[in-house]
């Protein structure tokens, strides 16, 4: 008689065990995985930390949907509920965001000054090198075959504002087994600057692979909900540091939740790649960054653009009184606000023009880039814009190629309580600076310099050298070069310019040797209009 079998275990009786620790093993694994590359996910988490109506609106859709698809069986139906759902998400967002920018903008009002003068501009300190000349000259000079420049941003040395770069790896390879390795500085108060480069390894840098990235390491050691500006290098006793202002989220609850962003600190990473998190107090007092803009950029331009809601939501919709942009300026890759050193500080600037197609001067706008405390200029009379200075500009100098030159990062500056619009005319492709142009807020008056010691003279005296002053009478238009002459370095950087002016020419003197190895000298008289090709010179 065959054995009873009914008491044996089963085959596949521990098969379902062996799957819930498999299972188990795979979520812990997910978890360990998510919370490693946390900072991957930096984006997302933190969009939906900002938008507390999310946090309601998900939930409640997703109850809806589960509810509704269950009872409703008609796939139309169904199809209907769930793009109502998305549709009715996307609308909410919209409206947090526009009440943020409501809050923000009555907070900015609040919080702000109202001043009847403007800051006196440093002549000692003036900025005539604009961005994207900067990084022309910041990439022709670079001869580490290794590495590239980053993107740029300000530091102040001893008091001198620079566009800043890091020395970041280039190519694959290096961008994997190599660390950021030095800062490139250029002089801003200078058109024809000497590109001065500081080497050291930093251990966590800017623009390597994540595991030697400073922005990694921020995310995993200091605040994770928080929003990181973009990093600017600091030289301080011979040692460099990356500094990173960030902002974190104010949270408000009616009428519907919002946030809004406030200035949380600076994180502070020095070559060994410590990190130290400083609050605006501290950041202000620590060595390193003595003289350093600290205030966030883009809350600095923020603020300033949601005063637009100084009279509330409806009227932005309805009558637009009082309503300001943010003046579109001219230049390549920068934008406002424009960092200014001035007698009392580094200061933030920002035009406002009035809503709509006006090119009237609104409003400037002057933040101190160390506290984030802001003032508000409104000017009794008509003044005019950044824009409308630019068109000043090319009716004047009717002789230059505007095809070929164009003007570029139009700032204020005060001279004598007098408000001047500073603009530097550079060629299309930034290989340096043709001359600058200073326009009077008033009157539309077009100055002309050439130097940087005539930009200098100017913020001094409110003059131009009497070497570059026009003979024509006071109903004619200033004088205009027909010619820029670039004196270019085999790297590709302009080392010096020369302006030709109307009823000028040049003289080109080329020594050549001949077969006798005696020197014989070749002269050619050219001139032309601004931008000719010297083709052979």
């Amino acid at each position: 008689m065959a054995a009873d079998s009914d008491g044996d275990i089963p085959p596949n009786q521990n098969k379902p065990h062996s799957a819930t620790r498999f299972l188990g093993v795979v979520i812990l694994l997910s978890i360990a995985c998510v919370w490693f590359f946390r900072p991957w996910l930096h984006g997302p988490i933190y969009g939906l930390y900002t938008t507390p109506i999310l946090w309601v609106g998900i939930p409640v859709c997703l109850l809806i949907g589960v509810i509704g698809l269950d009872r409703i069986n008609y796939p139309a139906a169904q199809q209907a509920l769930v793009i109502i759902c998305i549709v009715g998400l996307l609308a909410l967002t919209s409206v947090s965001g526009t009440f943020a920018a409501n809050t923000l903008g009555q907070a900015t009002m609040q919080e702000s000054h109202s001043t009847d003068h403007l800051l006196e501009t440093d002549p000692v300190q003036p900025r005539v090198l604009p961005k994207g000349v900067a990084d022309r000259y910041a990439g022709n000079t670079l001869n580490l075959p290794q590495y590239q420049v980053t993107e740029s941003d300000i530091t102040f040395q001893n008091g001198t504002p620079y566009w800043s770069y890091a020395l970041a790896p280039d190519g694959m390879w290096n961008y994997l087994t190599k660390k950021q390795t030095g800062t490139v500085l250029i002089d801003m108060t200078s058109q024809n600057t000497a590109v001065n480069t500081v080497r050291g390894e930093m251990q966590k840098g800017i623009r390597t692979a994540f595991y030697n990235d400073y922005n990694w390491h921020l995310l995993k050691r200091g605040e994770y909900l928080a929003h990181y500006e973009d990093p600017f290098m600091v030289i301080h006793n011979d040692q460099q540091y990356i500094a990173v202002p960030y902002t974190v989220p104010a949270f408000h609850w009616l009428p519907i939740p919002h946030t809004t962003p406030t200035w949380g600190g600076v994180m502070l990473i020095d070559a060994n790649g410590e990190i130290t998190d400083l609050s605006p107090e501290k950041a202000r007092k620590h060595p390193a960054l003595k003289g350093q803009k600290l205030y966030p950029f883009d809350l600095t331009r923020d603020r300033v653009a949601a005063t637009k809601y100084r009279h509330g939501i409806i009227n932005t919709l309805t009558s637009h009184k009082d309503e300001i942009e943010v003046a579109p300026v001219p230049g390549d890759g920068n934008d406002q606000p424009f960092l200014i050193p001035t007698t009392e500080g580094p200061i933030y600037v920002v035009a406002a023009e009035p809503y709509g197609t006006a090119q009237g001067l609104s409003e400037i706008w002057m933040v101190d880039a160390r506290t984030g405390q802001q003032y508000r200029y409104t000017p009794n009379g008509s003044l005019f814009g950044p824009r409308k200075a630019t068109d000043y500009i090319r009716q004047a100098a009717r002789t230059t190629d505007w095809n070929r030159f164009t003007p570029a990062e139009p700032i204020p500056v005060v001279i004598d309580d007098q408000l001047y619009w500073e603009v530097q005319i550079v060629p299309s492709d930034n290989s340096g600076v043709a001359y600058t142009a200073f326009v009077n807020a008033q009157n539309s008056e077009v100055h002309e310099v050439e130097t940087t010691a005539a930009v200098t003279n100017f913020l001094q005296n409110g003059a131009v050298p009497a070497n570059q002053t026009s003979d024509r009478d006071d109903n004619e238009s200033p004088t205009s070069p027909t010619m820029i002459v670039e004196r270019v370095a085999p790297n590709g950087s302009v080392i010096g310019t020369l302006t030709i002016y109307e009823n000028e020419s040049i003289r080109i003197v080329q020594q050549n040797e001949t077969d006798a190895g005696n020197r014989t000298t070749e002269s050619r008289t050219m001139s032309g209009p601004m931008g000719s090709s010297l083709a052979g010179a």
